[in-house]
């Protein structure tokens, strides 16, 4: 075991300095511990299939949010630390039955750090395999993720996590190199193609005027997108030097904050892969900002709505769906504005389209059903503790209208 463990973070070393990244080598160091014992012992089967094959498989999907991506205690306690209840066999068990067919486990690494060599804790690690394995035995198809480890401003250069500026890059990319190859070791041959990985949430230019938006005269939002290139190679180099399932492993590739409007843009490129045909791209997709996330903002969808969404679709479908890459909608829906009418509408034309083009999309879900009509971020739509969803309805519109 010993002797593979050190060819293991040789393999990794060496794959890390040959990436694509263009960096510095000597400055680009892999910091993965050895004393990491949470491995992956299990061995299943994996499909040797495509992401377009495995896309059509996915079904609708549902996020475990604020929940393993929560930040707001140390240890364990993060959890729960948002306002989530803690997750139970059952509740993954009622969710599969009530129809949904993925679940995406958005995750937080970097509050789970042992030392300065980006050692995640054993106990987060053990937990987090627990929930996907729960999931897994249901029959559901899983994504994790890194998720609020974008670092919350370009001074925040010396903390565990990433954020894509050519100044942060070489401490991004051996946060993302280590955490995989971690990651990867924890999850491989055990798991088969219902496992996925994803390797950024929103990764953006956080502070800045380009934070949540791309435009392709600005300097900084230029630099960005070279540097999602690189973060995101990186992540498929080392999965993919793990070996064993991992070189068959379905991969979702992130774009700048994960914006449609960066997606489509010329300068995002996806990266290259040994194993052809295995990539998806993910785009996070509020649309029409209007009426899904902005309060007030506007309470009735109308035929403008339709077409903004439509339009956006097919943008996607012609550019990366029609080249061999599922597009993964990770998050969607529209926040509560106590207009369940007007949304049922919205969430039966939204899923209808994405399911026409071929999408997966998975709803935001933070367990927040309730509030003042001028708070935003009103995404509660099943409540985990009964196993039931808040509305009979919208959850009948969407598993309506992705068969």
């Amino acid at each position: 075991m010993k002797k593979s463990l050190l060819f293991f973070i040789f393999l990794l070393s060496f794959t890390t300095l040959n990436c694509k990244t263009k960096l510095n080598q000597t400055k680009l160091k892999t910091l993965y511990s050895a004393e990491y014992t949470v491995q992956d012992t299990g061995k299943a089967a994996i499909k040797d299939i495509t992401a377009k094959e495995l896309a059509s498989k996915m079904g609708t999907g549902w996020n475990l949010g604020n929940t393993l991506d929560a930040t707001g205690a140390a240890g364990m306690r993060s959890e729960t630390s948002w306002g989530c209840p803690k997750v139970t066999k059952k509740m993954i068990s009622d969710l599969a039955k009530s129809g949904i067919k993925t679940i995406r486990i958005p995750v937080s690494w970097s509050i789970h750090m042992m030392d300065n060599n980006y050692t995640i804790e054993p106990e987060w690690m053990k937990r987090v395999k627990e929930i996907v394995d729960w999931s897994i035995e249901e029959g559901l198809y899983v994504v994790i993720n890194s998720h609020h480890d974008n670092f919350p401003g370009p001074q925040n250069n010396r903390k565990p996590g990433y954020y894509p500026n050519s100044t942060n890059l070489t401490n991004s990319m051996n946060y993302i190199v280590n955490i995989w190859s971690q990651i990867s070791l924890a999850f491989n041959n055990g798991y088969d193609e219902h496992l996925i990985f994803e390797a950024m949430n929103e990764p953006r230019l956080a502070g800045t005027t380009v934070e949540w938006s791309t435009d392709e005269r600005n300097e900084l939002c230029k630099d960005g997108f070279i540097c999602i290139q690189k973060l995101n190679q990186a992540f498929v180099d080392v999965v993919r030097a793990s070996g064993g399932n991992n070189k068959k492993r379905i991969l979702i590739i992130p774009t700048l904050h994960a914006g449609a409007d960066a997606a489509l843009s010329t300068l995002f490129e996806m990266p290259s892969d040994v194993t052809p045909g295995k990539l998806m791209i993910s785009v996070h997709m509020y649309t029409p900002y209007s009426f899904a996330m902005e309060m007030p903002g506007e309470r009735t969808f109308t035929e403008k709505h339709q077409a903004e969404i439509s339009g956006l679709f097919k943008k996607l479908y012609e550019k990366f769906s029609k080249n061999g890459y599922p597009v993964f909608i990770g998050e969607y829906g529209a926040t509560n504005k106590d207009n369940d009418a007007e949304r049922i509408k919205w969430f039966g034309y939204y899923l209808t389209e994405a399911t026409k083009y071929g999408f997966i999309a998975c709803v935001w879900d933070n367990h927040q059903f309730a509030g003042s009509k001028t708070q935003g971020e009103r995404y509660g739509y099943y409540v985990r503790e009964k196993g039931v969803w808040y509305s009979k309805d919208i959850h009948d519109v969407i598993i309506k209208s992705t068969k």
